[in-house]
């Protein structure tokens, strides 16, 4: 592509890189030079203009643009007309957006003139939100650039939405001597307002009491009908022989991992009995403010596998606001 002043008599097929304004006369960025508005130019008394020519194996911002987010885009992802070297794509279902950041990060290394920018992975969307954004930053882009980028990506997507389903979660809330029963009957509506957005619902809840016996007995009752289980704990998990664990390994379930490096959330539990998902609740679920359970919840919802590598990636980015409600505060109140 070549850039830079042209002879007025030389710029026919030009692309406009700045707004022209003589007497009567406005042409915007981007307008092409026509042989009518060459004329019209001229008149005006201008001789020359800023503007790109493409040159042979050159691909215009619109076209490159839109070749590259129908490449990227994947399930339930719908790509905008191209605008300005612009195509924005949108959710297509309520979930979460997926994205394979190392092919993208890849895309974003082969030239400067080719740029891709996405939501946060993981991130929950609603139907018709934007999620990701393809620029090319000017008039033009090689072919071969744009070859480079398809072939970054391999054979498959890039940007994606897991759309969330109608799980059926039964919920056990154990408890102590001293918990009210107001806290476990806001907890449970604190549950209920983050699996709204979601087709989600809580389908059974029982109590139990803070032993290992009761509440693997609990689990039993509740499995066969639930696609996920929720312990909501009266007291904290510590260790992973601590009362909710213990009572998942004799319920015939497995430890997945305990701990996440998100706070609030840091003492989450994941489970799993054969294909049923088990969440033991840190604390700071029972608040409705964003924590680390909201995380994991969300990903169980939409089907998004949650590995060991998965959870401990999640330290950058990972310290929330803190929850005034908290025992135990990141810093001791005076």
């Amino acid at each position: 592509m070549k850039f830079g002043a042209v002879p007025l008599e030389e710029a026919e097929g030009a692309i406009l890189a700045h707004a022209v304004r003589a007497k009567d006369v406005t042409l915007k960025k981007g307008d092409v030079v026509t042989p009518a508005r060459r004329l019209t130019l001229a008149e005006a008394g201008v001789t020359s203009v800023v503007a790109a020519r493409l040159e042979e194996g050159d691909v215009g911002e619109n076209e490159a643009a839109r070749m590259l987010a129908k490449r990227l885009a994947g399930a339930h992802v719908r790509c905008a007309p191209a605008f300005t070297g612009r195509v924005n794509l949108f959710a297509e279902a309520a979930g979460l957006a997926v994205f394979d950041a190392a092919a993208i990060d890849r895309i974003n290394a082969i030239d400067e003139s080719v740029t891709v920018a996405t939501l946060a992975n993981c991130r929950p969307v609603a139907n018709g939100d934007m999620i990701a954004t393809v620029k090319i930053i000017p008039f033009a882009t090689h072919g071969a650039t744009l070859k480079a980028a398809f072939a970054a990506l391999g054979g498959s997507s890039a940007i994606s939405v897991a759309p969330f389903r109608p799980l059926r979660i039964a919920v056990v809330s154990t408890l102590l001597p001293g918990l009210k029963m107001s806290v476990v009957a806001k907890t449970l509506k604190a549950l209920e307002a983050r699996l709204a957005p979601t087709g989600a619902r809580v389908v059974a809840h029982e109590t139990a009491p803070h032993e290992i016996g009761a509440l693997a007995d609990a689990l039993a009752r509740l499995s066969p009908g639930a696609d996920a289980l929720v312990i909501f704990g009266a007291s904290a998990i510590t260790d992973r022989r601590d009362v909710i664990p213990a009572a998942i390994e004799a319920f015939g379930g497995r430890i997945e991992r305990f701990g996440m490096p998100v706070d609030p959330g840091n003492l989450l539990l994941l489970a799993a009995r054969g294909e049923t998902p088990i969440l033991g609740a840190p604390g700071c679920a029972r608040s409705p403010k964003e924590n680390g359970f909201d995380w994991i919840l969300q990903r169980l919802i939409a089907g998004v596998p949650t590995s060991r590598s998965d959870i401990r990636a999640m330290g950058v980015g990972g310290l929330l606001m803190e929850i005034s409600s908290r025992p135990q505060p990141r810093e001791p109140r005076d």
